[in-house]
């Protein structure tokens, strides 16, 4: 059986050693030394500290175009030389989500660019969103990065462009989590 839905589990054993915490704006998060990722509700004796849940759905924002450009250049996640890594769980206001889906899309796409700036960085860094405001969680999305040392500099000047963005002004509680595959 394949499922969507997974737990981001942080404690002290995990497949990603964590580097760093950084609370970028909201409330932080328990600092943890590791990350683990399994298929939700794995019974691996791994409680860890804190638990994260999202579920992998279909490209919401994308147009038809820029879906068929991302699947063209993106790269899978668990590639060998992608040993670096960033969990970003995210928090949108409530004035994000009481606006129309057409409002939202016009500020994802139109004036902040998110899919054409993530493109830039693709296949370098892989990425993939998790959804977690329909499951009751303390975010809305985890956003997972994969990438290669060597293009640590591609993932920084990505998360920075997308943070001055019209977009970023909807988010109210933000973690940036640096990894290292252990």
């Amino acid at each position: 059986m394949t499922t969507n839905t997974f737990d981001f589990i942080g404690g002290d054993k995990g497949q990603w050693k964590v580097i760093s915490i950084n609370t970028v704006c909201g409330l932080p998060i328990e600092t943890v030394q590791y990350l683990d990722i399994l298929p939700h509700l794995t019974n691996t004796g791994n409680k860890g500290v804190w638990t994260l849940t999202g579920f992998t759905s279909n490209v919401r924002y994308a147009e038809k175009d820029e879906r068929e450009k991302l699947i063209a250049v993106q790269s899978d996640l668990g590639r060998p030389l992608a040993t670096y890594a960033a969990l970003i769980p995210i928090r949108k206001t409530e004035s994000w989500w009481t606006m129309a889906q057409d409002e939202r899309r016009k500020i994802f796409e139109a004036k902040s660019h998110h899919t054409e700036t993530g493109l830039k960085y693709l296949p370098a860094i892989a990425r993939r969103l998790y959804h977690c405001r329909d499951i009751g969680q303390p975010f809305d999305f985890l956003t997972w990065f994969e990438y290669a040392p060597e293009d640590s500099v591609k993932f920084e000047e990505l998360v920075k462009s997308l943070r001055e963005t019209e977009e970023w002004k909807y988010v109210d509680r933000e973690m940036d989590i640096r990894l290292i595959k252990s």
